[in-house]
């Protein structure tokens, strides 16, 4: 099977709509922590992006095989790849405040971006393509 062609089985309807759900569930959990993060002052809890992670950890694999598989690894790798990034710039807060903050608004505003592009997609009832 080639990279580029996603393999798509037959779900039920019903499911694939609770798969949405879910789905929409977790990108709003995204959205709130992705936008608090950009907006100064505004720092909901880090249990909302762990909810979000763990809903996107248990159903991926129910979507397995659906347009909406990628979606579940979107927001996974999302998160992931902002922890990452959060914890290699942490030390730039400690030796010097004004780059750490640029690198963290930076991080921040790439998450709201790919949150919102999934989004999007996800509305269109479409893969998010990486």
């Amino acid at each position: 099977m080639r990279d580029d062609i996603v393999e798509v089985r037959a779900v039920d309807p019903q499911q694939m709509e609770g798969l949405k759900a879910w789905g929409w569930v977790s990108y709003v959990l995204h959205l709130i922590v992705a936008v608090a993060a950009v907006v100064p002052s505004a720092q909901p809890s880090i249990v909302l992006l762990v909810i979000a992670l763990v809903i996107d950890l248990v159903k991926r694999s129910d979507a397995t095989g659906t347009w909406q598989a990628s979606h579940f690894s979107w927001r996974i790798r999302s998160v992931i790849w902002a922890g990452i990034l959060y914890l290699i710039t942490a030390p730039l807060w400690l030796l010097f405040f004004f780059p750490g903050w640029i690198a963290w608004v930076v991080i921040s505003i790439w998450f709201l971006y790919r949150i919102v592009r999934g989004m999007v997609a996800m509305n269109k009832n479409q893969a998010i393509q990486a």
